[in-house]
C-alpha cells in the first residue's frame, strides 16, 4: 500500500469553496467554548511533531506527557491514540482520501493530523463514534485552524459509516487478485514490507503466519531487563523487580509494569533495559566456542551501548577487554555511560576504519545499521518513514563494515553479524557476499531452548514467534 504524501507544511485551509486568499480563521458559529481534552491534545501534538519535524514518536511522547503532567489513564489513552495513529498512518490516509472532497495533498497539516487522530479512534478503538468525532472536532475548534472544524466533522462522520473491515474491502485490492496489496491495507503496512516479510518467511501471501507476523508489529513490546553478568543474576533481578524470568535469555527478566528507570539495579548499572532478542545474539557471540586466546573483543558499531554493556559484563568475568567503536559523538558518550565500571574502552570513530589493530581481536560484534524492520513495534512511524530505496545504501554500508570486521578479527576468531531486520538483502544476502576469509558457523546451538530457528546456520528471531525483536544473527569464523 502506498501512502499519499502530504505537502511540506500544508497549505492554508479554506473553509468554503470561494477562490482567493483564505481570510483569518473563524471558529464555527457556537456559543460554547471548546472543551480541552489533555490526552487527545497530547496525541495530536505528537502527530504534528512526527509530521512536521520528523520526530520519533517513542522519543517525542514521554516529554509531552511529563511537561503537561499527564499520568494514569490519560497517559495510557494518549499513548494508544498517538502511537496507534502513527502505526496505521497509510491505512488511515487511504480512508480519509476516500471520504474527503479535497485533494489529499491540499489538506493543511494541522487538519490532516486531526483527521488521522479521529479516524484511528473510529476504526481501531472501542470509543463510541459520537465521542470520537465530537472530541476531535473540539480539538480543531481549539487549535490554529478553527474554521476547519466543519470539514473535519463531515469527513469523520463519513468514516464512521463503516468499520475497518468494510473500508478494507472497499479500498484494498482483491485478496484473490492481489493478496499482498490486500494484506498491506488490512494490516497497515507498506506493500514492500509485506513482500519482505513474505520472502523471509518463505510462505505464500495467504499464509496465516504472514498476517500474524505483520499484526505483531502493532502489539506493544514488553519491557525486558538484562542483568549484567557478574553484577546481578536473574533470580536476584526477579526478586528486586517482581518481574518474571525470561523464556530464553539466562540474564533476562520481563518487567510487569512501572518505570524501569526506577528499578534500583537499572539505576546503579547492574541491569539495563534490553530486548531479549538483543540479549540472545550478544550472548551467542560471547559463549560460542573459540580456540586459542580469548582476551580482546571488539564492538564495531556500539551505540547506544546495550550490547556493549552485556559483552562488557562477560569480558569482566573472563579477564578480557572490549573496544567499543561508535561514529556519532553523542552516541559514543551513551556507550561510555552504559559501560562505566566495565573493561570497555570507547573510541569515537568510523567502524569502517576505526584505527585499531588489524588481525588482533578474538570476538567481534557487528551490530550493523539497518532498516530496523524487526523493531517496527517499538517505532510507530518507522514503517512509513523507511523506503525500499533505503535498502541498497544500507546493504553497501553493511558489507563495508563486515569487511572491516574481517580485517580486525584474528585467524580462528569469531564475528557476530547482527541486524534488526528480516529483509533478505540485509541478512542472508550480505552473508552470501561475505569476505572469502570468513566461513559461517551454526549459530543455533548458542541459542539453547529457543524454538523455530530454522535450518541454520544463521538465526532469524521474530516478534510473533519468539516475543523478541526481529534480530538476525550470523556467526562467522575467520579461517585464513
Amino acid at each position: 500500500m502506498t501512502r499519499p504524501r502530504p505537502s511540506g507544511g500544508g497549505r492554508p485551509y479554506r473553509s468554503g469553496g470561494r477562490k482567493g486568499p483564505a481570510g483569518p480563521p473563524r471558529r464555527p458559529p457556537t456559543r460554547r467554548p471548546p472543551i480541552a481534552d489533555p490526552a487527545r491534545q497530547a496525541a495530536l501534538d505528537l502527530l504534528a511533531a512526527v509530521r512536521s519535524r520528523g520526530a520519533f514518536a517513542n522519543l517525542a511522547l514521554p516529554p509531552i506527557l511529563r511537561e503537561r503532567h499527564i499520568t494514569g489513564r490519560d497517559a495510557a489513552l494518549a499513548t494508544e491514540l498517538g502511537y496507534g495513529s502513527c502505526r496505521a498512518l497509510g491505512q488511515l490516509d487511504a480512508v480519509i482520501t476516500a471520504c474527503g472532497d479535497r485533494a489529499f495533498d491540499q489538506l493543511d497539516g494541522v487538519v490532516l493530523d486531526a483527521l488521522r487522530l479521529g479516524a484511528y479512534q473510529l476504526l481501531h478503538t472501542r470509543i463510541p463514534p459520537h465521542a470520537a468525532v465530537s472530541a476531535t472536532v473540539e480539538l480543531v475548534r481549539a487549535g490554529e485552524r478553527p474554521g476547519a472544524a466543519g470539514y473535519v466533522n463531515a469527513v469523520l462522520r463519513r468514516i464512521a459509516e463503516a468499520d475497518l473491515d468494510t473500508w478494507t474491502d472497499r479500498l484494498a485490492p482483491s485478496a484473490d487478485a492481489d493478496p499482498l496489496g490486500h494484506l498491506a491495507m488490512a494490516t497497515a503496512h507498506p506493500r514492500w514490507i509485506v513482500a519482505a516479510f513474505r520472502d523471509r518467511l518463505g510462505v505464500p501471501p495467504e499464509s496465516g503466519e504472514l498476517a500474524q507476523a505483520l499484526r505483531a508489529d502493532d502489539e506493544p513490546a514488553a519491557v525486558h531487563l538484562v542483568g549484567r553478568p557478574g553484577l546481578i543474576d536473574r533470580d536476584e533481578l526477579v526478586a528486586e523487580t517482581g518481574g518474571t524470568p525470561a523464556r530464553y535469555s539466562p540474564f533476562g527478566v520481563y518487567l510487569g509494569g512501572g518505570d524501569p528507570a526506577a528499578v534500583e539495579a537499572v539505576a546503579d548499572g547492574r541491569a539495563a533495559v534490553q530486548d531479549e532478542g538483543s540479549q540472545l545474539v550478544a550472548t551467542a557471540l560471547a559463549t560460542a566456542e573459540l580456540q586459542g586466546r580469548d582476551e580482546r573483543w571488539l564492538d564495531l558499531t556500539a551505540g547506544p551501548g546495550g550490547k556493549a554493556g552485556l559483552l562488557g559484563g562477560f569480558a569482566a568475568l573472563r579477564g578480557a577487554s572490549l573496544d567499543a567503536v561508535e561514529i556519532a559523538p553523542h552516541r559514543a558518550d551513551l556507550v561510555r555511560q552504559t559501560t562505566a565500571g566495565l573493561p570497555v574502552t570507547v573510541h569515537t570513530a568510523d567502524g569502517r576504519s576505526p584505527g585499531l589493530d588489524l588481525d588482533s581481536y578474538d570476538r567481534v560484534l557487528l551490530d550493523a545499521p539497518c532498516t530496523g524492520l524487526g523493531a517496527l513495534r517499538r517505532r510507530p512511524e518507522a514503517r512509513w518513514r523507511r523506503q525500499p530505496s533505503d535498502v541498497a545504501g544500507l546493504v553497501q554500508l553493511q558489507q563495508e563494515l563486515l569487511a572491516s570486521a574481517a580485517a580486525h578479527v584474528r585467524v580462528g576468531g569469531l564475528i557476530g553479524y547482527v541486524v534488526c531486520s528480516p529483509h533478505l538483502a540485509e541478512t542472508v544476502g550480505v552473508i552470501g557476499r561475505r569476505p572469502d576469509t570468513l566461513e559461517p558457523c551454526d549459530a543455533r546451538p548458542f541459542l539453547p531452548d529457543v524454538p523455530d530457528l530454522g535450518e541454520g546456520p544463521t538465526v532469524q528471531l521474530w516478534p510473533h514467534r519468539h516475543g523478541t525483536d526481529g534480530m538476525f544473527l550470523a556467526l562467522l569464523r575467520r579461517r585464513t
